[in-house]
């Protein structure tokens, strides 16, 4: 027989076989104790008349029993490590365990409890913890949704012919437990945001509320005694497009959101990863996913509402949902970005063009998926831009840069021989000769050339460019000299002969003479 303690359950038990007339061998027998046990009680029941009259309910017989044994088992022998009881005491308080308690005091000679015992004993000292009471909340279909990622090993990757780290997000409806999931391979803000919209367009519908914990995804600064909640823009933008609450759980508190923890996490993990087969593709166990969701977790009987969720789903919980909205979302991620002095900001390693007179500043960045938009901190926008295809790529919109650094820029033969040809023919020849020259290239030269025609007019840089072929210097330098002089408002006289042009001056001798004042005789 074994001889083990008795709870007051079974002492009830056994006084009822004892008023039934039966002996201490059969009751030892029947309730696998010991016949001596069996004496020990059937005693102490005597003497406190309990085997007389009624039967001592459960309450009333426990407090007799503690009143007269206390919490030990009169069945028990007194324990081995009584006499260690306050050493253990000390030890527990330390920080030991009870395996090292056990290792300390079996180095003394005259220790000789078991590790068993120890355990026991440091179980018993040690202080119960107390229970917290817990309320369940259910919700009304169509209240409330709860959302979460849960790790779900390694899945292929095709587009990297790799096994790759993934994860499912999944959805669960507070009311009907039909729930929405997808495997991923990150837990970004655009993954997050497309996943609510896959899940809203897998139920036909949005909840009224949605409940998470406070992943980066979602959330940037969590509830705290003198901070309230801060969530992503993005995120406020999706829950503003489909016209649901955002619900972060506080801090530490993964059970505000037990439906989607233990029913949609804990359940895919334990149901349905399994049976997925080695190095299956992300793509193959989503369709498997899918397939699954609809004809088996959502068929199920589930242990709380011992209903199927898509029954329930089906009946009642979608026509309690929004309707999904008119307009298309577009998933889009916002991010604060400085304008550089080349007048570009960066985005996921592509380079995106601003006005310059933001240069130096921050402004946010809107990336949808097929166009970036940029705002100043007052929401104004200030460009628009088809997002790059794959980084490395500068969108550049030419109105946004310096004027004069446009031109240097997207300048090409064409466009200056274009630009000389609206001035006038003088300025095309400056300009075809520059082009012509070698092995110098003198395109910023021509640039320049063309530049005067902003400083002092296209009808001034004509001229000037036709009274410097008319001298045979059409040098940039001299150009410029000619314009700041005001030469070229001079009358320029035509001459018939190689010698005249050789010995054309800027200023007639009249001017000349004026200017020596007279004491010069032209003969």
């Amino acid at each position: 027989m074994t001889d083990r303690r008795l709870k007051t359950m079974d002492i009830q038990a056994l006084l009822r076989r004892m008023q039934a007339g039966e002996k201490d061998r059969p009751i030892a027998r029947a309730l696998h104790i010991d016949r001596k046990t069996v004496a020990k009680y059937r005693a102490w029941a005597t003497e406190q008349h309990l085997l007389d009259g009624p039967l001592s309910d459960l309450a009333t017989l426990h407090a007799r029993l503690t009143a007269s044994f206390g919490n030990d088992n009169p069945s028990q022998n007194q324990s081995s490590l009584e006499p260690y009881r306050d050493e253990i005491v000390i030890l527990l308080k330390q920080g030991l365990g009870p395996r090292l308690i056990f290792q300390t005091l079996s180095e003394r000679p005259d220790f000789t409890g078991s590790e068993s015992a120890v355990y026991r004993l440091a179980a018993k000292l040690k202080p119960p913890k107390k229970a917290n009471a817990v309320g369940r909340i259910e919700t009304s279909p169509g209240e409330v949704a709860q959302v979460d990622f849960g790790a779900v090993g390694y899945l292929f990757d095709p587009a990297t012919q790799t096994l790759r780290k993934a994860w499912v997000f999944i959805m669960v409806l507070g009311w009907s437990r039909h729930m929405y999931a997808e495997f991923v391979f990150d837990q970004k803000i655009l993954t997050w945001l497309v996943c609510h919209q896959h899940a809203f367009e897998f139920f036909g519908g949005v909840p009224r509320r949605v409940v998470l914990d406070n992943l980066k995804a979602a959330i940037i600064q969590a509830y705290t005694r003198d901070k309230d909640v801060e969530v992503q823009r993005a995120y406020a933008e999706c829950a503003e497009h489909y016209h649901f609450l955002i619900d972060p759980c506080l801090p530490g508190t993964p059970q505000h959101k037990g439906k989607v923890e233990r029913g949609g996490v804990g359940y895919i993990k334990n149901s349905f990863v399994p049976l997925l087969v080695p190095n299956t593709s992300l793509p193959e166990a989503n369709r498997r996913l899918w397939e699954w969701l609809k004809h088996t977790a959502g068929q199920r009987e589930h242990g709380t509402t011992h209903e199927r969720p898509m029954r329930r789903f089906v009946d009642t919980e979608w026509q309690a949902l929004f309707s999904l909205p008119t307009t298309p979302y577009d998933p889009a991620v916002w991010k604060q970005v400085k304008l550089h002095r080349d007048g570009h900001v960066v985005f996921e390693k592509a380079f995106y063009s601003a006005p310059s007179r933001y240069v130096g500043q921050t402004l946010w960045l809107r990336a949808g998926l097929s166009e970036i938009r940029m705002f100043t901190g007052d929401f104004a926008l200030v460009a628009t831009h088809a997002r790059a295809t794959q980084p490395g790529l500068r969108v550049t919109h030419p109105d946004h840069l310096p004027t004069e650094k446009v031109r240097g820029l997207t300048a090409s033969r064409e466009q200056c021989q274009a630009q000389a040809a609206a001035i006038g023919p003088a300025t095309v020849q400056v300009i075809a000769e520059l082009m012509a020259s070698r092995p110098v290239y003198r395109m910023r030269t021509a640039l320049r050339v063309l530049r005067l025609a902003d400083t002092y007019t296209p009808a001034r840089l004509e001229a000037a460019c036709a009274r410097g072929q008319a001298f045979g210097d059409t040098s940039l330098v001299a150009l410029k000299h000619i314009l700041a002089e005001h030469l070229d408002e001079l009358v320029l006289s035509v001459s018939t002969s190689t010698s005249d042009e050789l010995f054309r001056f800027a200023r007639s001798a009249t001017e000349l003479t004026e200017a020596l004042g007279g004491g010069v005789t032209w003969n």
